[in-house]
């Protein structure tokens, strides 16, 4: 086995299909991307070189902004909100014995199971100004009129619910795997030193779950960005942008309105801001762990 793994040709024999993979589906249509960037490509036809000006045009493409701060608000909905519970779950989770914590453990992950279609949807029903569940428990505590909860005032924010919310349960498992893994020992030395849950909790989870926490942050940041599904089936962006992300912007861009070149632009500087984002990620935390 060994004399036959040192043989060069079987070795390129087994990398050569992972890197035309690689190559094909991943490499080629970055590098077509890029180059569709740079042209007025409406997805038939020739594509004509028109240079910067699809870059040029998203710097006062005032919906494009407004994707992007909405990713924004996300992104900050997923550290601050989703992510402190998320983890605090976790923890619950792993001090709970037997059937409990499967139980639970199933409970929270429910929402990651059920198709986008059938989650939006869902939460359609539950904003309804009309007979939507939050409006009716509303009425049931005295308040009788009735919030348009997907109106451009507050589309946004429901709209951010449902993702915080349906996103809990990825988060939440990644975290428990981490504790998980976390040597009971120290859990049993801190015991015996008299120490409380929250006081293990921040001087042993907490600073144990690092580079887990790290994971975790750069998908979500990541996620923030590249939200479509839900947002396309909940309110395709509307009502006036308001509610618009960069991804669904790019297919309404691309494949909507027949800006194949202006969509591959959104793309190219989307990938960009993913590849700074990890890379400024990775050394803040980077910095924090040789502190």
């Amino acid at each position: 086995m060994k004399k036959l793994y040192s043989n060069k040709l079987v070795i390129f024999s087994l990398v050569l299909p992972g890197v035309l993979v690689f190559l094909f589906a991943v490499l080629a249509p970055i590098i077509l991307s890029v180059y569709y960037g740079f042209t007025d490509y409406s997805g038939m036809g020739e594509a004509k070189w028109i240079g910067w000006e699809n870059y040029a045009a998203l710097f006062h493409d005032s919906a494009f902004g407004r994707s992007l701060l909405n990713s924004l608000l996300l992104a900050i909905g997923f550290i601050c909100i989703q992510h402190p519970l998320a983890i605090l779950v976790a923890a619950v989770l792993d001090k709970l014995q037997g059937r409990a914590e499967g139980v639970f453990r199933c409970i929270y992950f429910i929402p990651n199971v059920i198709s986008v279609a059938v989650i939006a949807y869902l939460w359609k029903f539950i904003y309804n100004p009309d007979f939507g569940l939050l409006n009716n428990v509303l009425k049931f505590f005295g308040y009788q009129g009735k919030i348009n909860w997907l109106s451009q005032q507050n589309a946004i924010w429901s709209v951010l619910l449902v993702l915080i919310w349906h996103g809990f349960g990825w988060g939440m498992l990644i975290y428990y795997t981490g504790i998980k893994n976390i040597d009971p020992v120290l859990y049993e030395a801190a015991s015996i030193d008299g120490a409380n849950w929250w006081t293990t909790f921040f001087r042993i989870t907490l600073p144990l779950m690092k580079p887990v926490i790290q994971i975790n942050v750069t998908m979500a940041i990541i996620s923030a960005l590249k939200q479509m599904e839900t947002v396309y089936l909940l309110t395709n962006g509307g009502p006036s942008n308001s509610t618009q992300f960069a991804a669904n912007y790019l297919y309404q861009q691309a494949f909507k309105s027949f800006r194949y070149g202006y969509g591959n632009a959104i793309g190219v500087v989307f990938i960009l801001i993913c590849i700074v984002t990890t890379v400024v990620l990775n050394t803040v935390f980077r910095e924090k762990q040789d502190a």
